[in-house]
């Protein structure tokens, strides 16, 4: 009986570790901070997209500073960039959520894993991008923010990952940080924004959250 009731306590104690970070990741998803808008000064144009999980920050291509564009895979065609970050091994290893695997998944989430920006390059605005006005001064944050993700070689440049993209418009490079449940891709995205000055989540690891204080 003191065998069953133990392995009972463990149970409840493995169990309340997810809900625990549930719950809390919830609560502070809801908390916004930045939530002063100058809508005087928002001259400028930047979009959020999801795919349901995994949050991107588009920019158009002409709004990019230089520093930021120098060494990023691009033809003249290409009018905006979107750009996400997130773990290497799940990056590379899931195209679609069709080749999500429990391992994949497990490790990105609970330990400390490479990571890599992905961007995509687009011709057009696509119609589910969230349209957000900002600043000129908060666009070059948002810049700025972005550009030091980038991991770079000892000459300073970005480093592509060549032939590693899912098509022809788009790669990956790799980036600052370890990927952790702490640290997720929308935190990333909701970090960048909250230093911006920007409307954002106090912390969250969930694409909604952000996404839906700008709908």
């Amino acid at each position: 009986m003191k065998t069953i009731k133990k392995i009972i306590k463990w149970i409840l104690f493995v169990l309340a570790i997810p809900a625990s970070y549930l719950i809390v990741s919830l609560i502070l998803t809801l908390i916004t901070v930045n939530n002063t808008e100058s809508k005087v000064d928002n001259t400028e144009t930047i979009y959020l997209s999801t795919n349901g999980v995994h949050l991107n920050i588009i920019l158009k291509k002409k709004d990019l500073d230089k520093s930021l564009l120098k060494g990023l895979v691009h033809s003249p065609s290409d009018n905006f960039f979107s750009l996400g970050w997130g773990d290497e091994v799940f990056y590379l290893n899931t195209p679609t959520w069709s080749d999500l695997t429990f391992r994949t998944a497990f490790n990105a989430a609970f330990l400390k894993s490479p990571s890599l920006i992905h961007l995509t390059r687009y011709t057009h605005a696509q119609s589910n991008w969230v349209e957000i006005k900002i600043s000129r001064s908060e666009l070059s944050k948002i810049n700025e923010l972005i550009l030091q993700s980038f991991s770079t070689d000892t000459n300073g440049e970005k480093i592509l990952l060549k032939g590693k993209g899912y098509s022809d418009n788009d790669d990956f490079y790799k980036a600052k940080g370890n990927y952790t449940c702490f640290k997720t891709c929308n935190s990333w995205v909701n970090t960048i924004f909250k230093k911006s000055g920007l409307k954002s989540c106090l912390w969250t690891p969930f694409d909604f959250g952000l996404i839906n204080k700008y709908k």
